[in-house]
């Protein structure tokens, strides 16, 4: 056995004759030969013990199988990325790109959050009598640590599975923003329970199970083949522990397509083993950079047109929706290189108050963060600061996911195209407009128009979806807009088969989609576009060729006021 193998690999390698260097990342294909990469291959097929057998016999290491999206994550010479290219077995080689939170920080302002109750969230249990019961969202990030407001009524732990993919890292949430996150799903207010219910620290799906899958590290930052081994597990572990939702508020700069994009392949795979996937726009929406006005900055795997992707609201601190508006770091689409329509819709996400963790990074770093307790405890509280406050899309995402875990407690048949056709229909609709954002800091202002590339079908409107029972057929996939330069119009394209998405019938050539349920009567793109914007359709990425900045993280970003 042991000499087939041998004459088999002997062959492969000696019939490869040129590198197929369509099969390779741009990233990858100006590296020093003498350096080792770690890579992600995905293959035609599951990979094989052959397949780990060539990329050794060139000195690779197999590091982690993953299987979800027909690949495997090694570690390579460079000089040998070419000759690994021209296997007819693989379909693309991409670096184990780095991941990061999708978090910023401002200083506390002292108000209470009212994002859970702008857009409805307490209805959903006074009125449809949901709570999350019997639901698992797999969440992926830093980790989640024990606390009293993820408890049952029996005082049992809700965090029903942890797990850590990062090698040497134990499953506590050391960077303290996956607990943060899992308090804005699940938390139940229970330590602010002294006060007057107004000032009540909520979630969304406060009685929701959760599944916590490590795949950020103490400070926030990851990689591609650690959340795509958290997401194969949360597959894994879907029927026994009920994982019906899946939240990434992390993300990273789009550099390929997402045909090729091992991370939008996992997400793709999770959506279509039954699992409603929600994931964060990215915080890159001040980034001018380019002349976008922080157009074409969505993050991948935010990119992919299965899963529903997430920008920010500011509710300007007041119970009513009427007065906010959208958090001006919130990344805009379409996204680069493939043009997908995103974000599908918005949610609060500025200055949200959840769940802290006082032994994190983020809380060593932004001690000011802390929420004073008697914004939402009377004098006999504890002592330690129960929350903490913090801005991004990263928060806005899992106000979406814990509604996605309330439409299907209410109704367990519905499929995640579903769901995501019921949130974009019923989502409140903006009339066209612009809003302003000044940054504390720098005093710079920024301004963002109401077009379906900055607020996607709408606000996220909880009893609004709760109370939508219209059927939908059909896969709900993000279309993708196309520029026609001679016009100087943009056209939606439809992603799939869309069956009627509410009484409103999708047409392909028109550049707004009429008064349909889904956009209603927005824009597609601001009235006010700067002539650079044209930077973003064509075959150029927006973020560039080489660049793979951090930026994600953004910390040094500060809420909108």
């Amino acid at each position: 056995m042991r000499l087939t193998l041998a004459v088999l690999i002997g062959l492969a390698l000696a019939s490869i004759a040129r590198a197929d260097k369509a099969k390779i990342a741009p990233e990858l294909q100006k590296l020093a030969p003498a350096a080792t990469v770690d890579v992600i291959i995905q293959y035609k097929q599951t990979p094989s013990p052959l397949h780990h057998a060539k990329v050794a016999a060139v000195g690779g290491q197999l590091k982690r199988s993953l299987d979800i999206i027909q690949g495997a994550h090694y570690s390579i010479p460079a000089s040998q990325l070419e000759t690994l290219s021209n296997d007819p077995d693989v379909v693309f080689i991409s670096p184990d790109r780095a991941v990061f939170a999708t978090a910023s920080t401002s200083p506390y302002t002292g108000s209470p959050d009212y994002g859970w109750r702008t857009v409805g969230a307490d209805l959903a249990t006074s009125v449809f009598g949901v709570d999350g019961t019997g639901i698992g969202i797999a969440l992926i990030d830093s980790g989640i640590n024990a606390n009293e407001d993820l408890e049952n009524a029996q005082g049992h732990s809700r965090i029903v599975y942890q797990a850590s993919l990062i090698a040497g890292s134990g499953t506590a949430d050391n960077y303290g923003h996956g607990t943060h996150v899992s308090g804005i799903l699940a938390g139940d207010g229970a330590q602010s329970s002294g006060k007057q219910s107004t000032y009540l620290v909520r979630g969304i799906a406060p009685n929701a199970n959760l599944i916590s899958l490590k795949a950020l590290g103490d400070t926030g930052a990851g990689t591609d083949s650690a959340v795509i081994a958290a997401i194969q597990q949360a597959v894994a572990l879907k029927n026994q522990y009920n994982i019906r939702v899946l939240n990434l508020s992390l993300g990273r700069p789009v550099t390929t397509s997402y045909t090729n994009d091992p991370l939008c392949h996992a997400v793709q795979a999770a959506w279509q083993a039954g699992i409603v996937v929600v994931v964060a726009a990215g915080n890159d929406g001040r980034d001018n950079s380019l002349g976008t006005n922080g157009y074409g900055t969505i993050t991948a795997p935010g990119n992919s047109p299965y899963v529903i992707t997430v920008g920010a609201m500011n509710t300007v601190g007041t119970l009513t929706s009427t007065d906010d508006k959208i958090a001006s770091y919130s990344s805009k689409g379409p996204s680069s290189i493939d043009q997908v329509v995103k974000p599908d819709l918005v949610a609060p996400g500025n200055r949200i108050i959840s769940l802290y963790q006082s032994t994190s990074w983020l809380d060593a770093t932004y001690p000011g963060n802390a929420v004073a307790k008697s914004v939402y405890m009377n004098d006999n509280g504890k002592s330690v600061p129960a929350y903490f406050e913090l801005s991004g899309t990263s928060m806005a995402t899992p106000m979406v996911a814990g509604v996605a875990a309330l439409m299907i407690q209410q109704n367990p048949s519905l499929t995640p195209d579903e769901v995501k056709a019921r949130l974009m229909k019923t989502a409140t609709k903006f009339a066209p407009g612009i809003s302003t954002a000044t940054d504390p800091t720098t005093g710079i202002v920024y301004t963002d128009e109401y077009d379906i590339f900055t607020i996607g079908a709408g606000y996220l409107n909880i009893p609004a979806a709760l109370a939508d029972n219209e059927t939908f057929s059909g896969v709900a996939l993000s279309p993708t807009a196309t520029f026609d330069a001679t016009s100087g119009q943009v056209f939606i394209q439809p992603g799939a088969l869309l069956a009627v998405w509410g009484t409103g019938t999708v047409s392909p050539t028109l550049a707004v989609w009429g008064t349909g349920a889904v956009w209603g009567t927005i824009a597609v793109w601001g009235t006010s576009t700067p002539q650079a914007f044209s930077d973003i359709w064509g075959t150029l990425a927006v973020w560039g060729t080489g660049q793979s900045s951090g930026e994600i993280v953004t910390l040094a970003i500060n809420g909108d006021n």
